[in-house]
């Protein structure tokens, strides 16, 4: 049985930019100087980089990681893809330390490494989730603690993230300020369709969903109801078991200003998942194509 990692665009640069060009130019080439597409050359001799290619029309040279998140790195093409796919393929997520040792390269580098391939599975856009016949479940939960804040009995020296899951589809988390309506209420109807069936737990802030949505059901898991037919919150519970050991079995520490970021990542990985029809090797393809145009610069590991 050959590993996956023998594949050829993991271990050569001529082909990782092969790879890397079918994915974001389904199309053909496109210069990120000006747009053009028609007379575009592949530079050949020993001496010319891999994947280096030039524009005819404004007559510069670019690579397919010009405009990136692999712009301007040091490490090499082949590689970025070996991490991309360790990052989608591992349920949990992969720590920057272990990303570091896998690749050989410092804890430095894993880490930012692995903060861009975040940004490359942040969504563009947001489509409204639900609409009629559909149920969301919304629930929030809380992870680490907000730095500086005494630590309390209760929850709010703790960051919080809301979840919204369609039942049958994809996820999506915010980091939020807080817990109480006015934190929530603005976000679940800004990313909820008011034809949805919503259900949840019977926390206060979700009283008065009823008013902007077709129909709201709640459990009451104060007394011990977790299921009344198809009123339940399981499935964004299921979300956060993994989200959870993602964070602690794995991560360990995320500080408040990157929990976005993570957040974002176990999304994608949700919505990305086998029992959507994506394996592991779409949902790295899936996340390089979402490399484009997105930056990060460097400012150290210490604030992760």
């Amino acid at each position: 049985m050959t590993s996956v990692l023998n594949q050829p665009y993991f271990q050569n640069e001529e082909a990782a930019y092969a790879k890397l060009e079918s994915i974001i130019w389904p199309n053909g080439p496109v210069c990120p100087h000006c747009g053009g597409v028609g007379r575009i050359g592949t530079m050949k001799g020993a001496a010319t980089r891999p994947g280096l290619k030039k524009c005819y029309q404004c007559r510069k040279q670019f690579r397919a990681t010009v405009g990136t998140v692999f712009e301007s790195s040091h490490i090499k093409l082949h590689m970025w893809l070996q991490a991309t796919y360790l990052m989608c393929s591992s349920k949990k997520g992969i720590s920057s330390n272990q990303m570091a040792r896998t690749l050989g390269v410092t804890v430095k580098t894993g880490w930012f490494v692995t903060h861009r391939l975040r940004e490359a599975m942040r969504a563009d856009t947001l489509p409204i989730m639900g609409g009629p016949g559909s149920i969301v479940e919304i629930d929030e939960t809380f992870i680490g603690n907000k730095k500086g804040a005494e630590v309390k009995r209760g929850y709010a020296h703790k960051n919080a993230v809301l979840t919204l899951v369609e039942r049958g589809k994809g996820s999506r988390s915010f980091h939020v300020s807080g817990t109480a309506a006015a934190n929530l209420l603005p976000i679940i109807k800004a990313n909820v369709a008011s034809g949805t069936h919503v259900m949840t737990d019977e926390a206060g802030q979700y009283a008065h969903l009823g008013k902007f949505f077709t129909e709201h059901d709640f459990t009451n898991h104060g007394r011990g109801e977790y299921v009344r037919g198809v009123v339940h919150t399981n499935t964004v519970e299921g979300f956060y078991s993994v989200f959870k050991r993602g964070m602690k079995g794995i991560y360990q520490h995320c500080s408040e200003k990157h929990l976005h970021r993570y957040v974002n990542e176990f999304d994608f990985r949700y919505n990305n998942r086998v029992r959507l029809g994506v394996d592991d090797a779409r949902r790295a393809d899936n996340a390089l194509k979402g490399v484009v145009g997105k930056r990060l610069t460097y400012r150290g590991p210490a604030s992760a």
